[in-house]
């Protein structure tokens, strides 16, 4: 039995939803909702994966009790004005992580940009947000991993099988134990979310 399962993600499976407080619009690569909740809403959100154009500055939907990871896939100069300060997203492909409910007003200061979110309701999950470009490996541990290739195709395997993501495509990994990502050719954007242990 294989150690992990590969879903293919196209672009056609996307869902284009409002930002909650409507500034906007997400593209959601990836989700999961508590049951009985409405797939796409932001009530009953477990974790979301997607990407998004920011191309005026304005506030940030509150999400408290979630936490959120950040990084710039197109453009650059983006900051993130907060009372405690700033967030610094200037350069591309640079992940932040910040608590959901903190309230931000972004600034850009080159122009518009898009950005690839990875929020997760902090009771339920842990999840991580890194780059993985070529001859890069990546140890992804038991739980779910989505691989998105944001410019180019990306090319290496998981867990001894090949692995191809064309251009604005993704690829679903469910691991049941750790499994080894090699990257060959190409940069991925690679969110992880697992579980947290019951405290039941």
């Amino acid at each position: 039995m294989s150690d992990a399962s590969f879903t293919p993600l196209p672009p056609e499976s996307f869902r284009r939803t409002p930002w909650k407080n409507g500034g906007g619009v997400t593209i959601d690569i990836a989700d999961a909702y508590r049951e009985g909740a409405t797939p796409g809403s932001w009530e009953g959100m477990i974790w979301r994966f997607g990407r998004t154009s920011i191309v005026a500055p304005g506030p940030f939907s509150d999400l408290t009790g979630y936490e959120r990871l950040q990084l710039v896939i197109a453009g650059s100069g983006l900051v993130l004005e907060t009372p405690a300060g700033e967030i610094d997203l200037r350069r591309p492909f640079k992940p932040v992580r910040y608590d959901g409910g903190t309230p931000i007003i972004s600034r850009l200061e080159n122009g518009p940009v898009e950005v690839v979110n990875l929020i997760a309701d902090r009771a339920l999950c842990k999840i991580d947000l890194i780059v993985v470009t070529t001859g890069q490996d990546a140890m992804l541990g038991a739980g779910r991993h989505v691989i998105y290739a944001p410019e180019n195709a990306f090319t290496g395997s998981c867990d001894a099988k090949p692995v191809r993501i064309e251009p604005g495509q993704a690829l679903l990994i469910e691991a049941r134990i750790a499994v080894s990502l090699k990257a060959v050719t190409g940069l991925a954007v690679l969110a992880t979310i697992a579980q947290r242990p019951s405290s039941a």
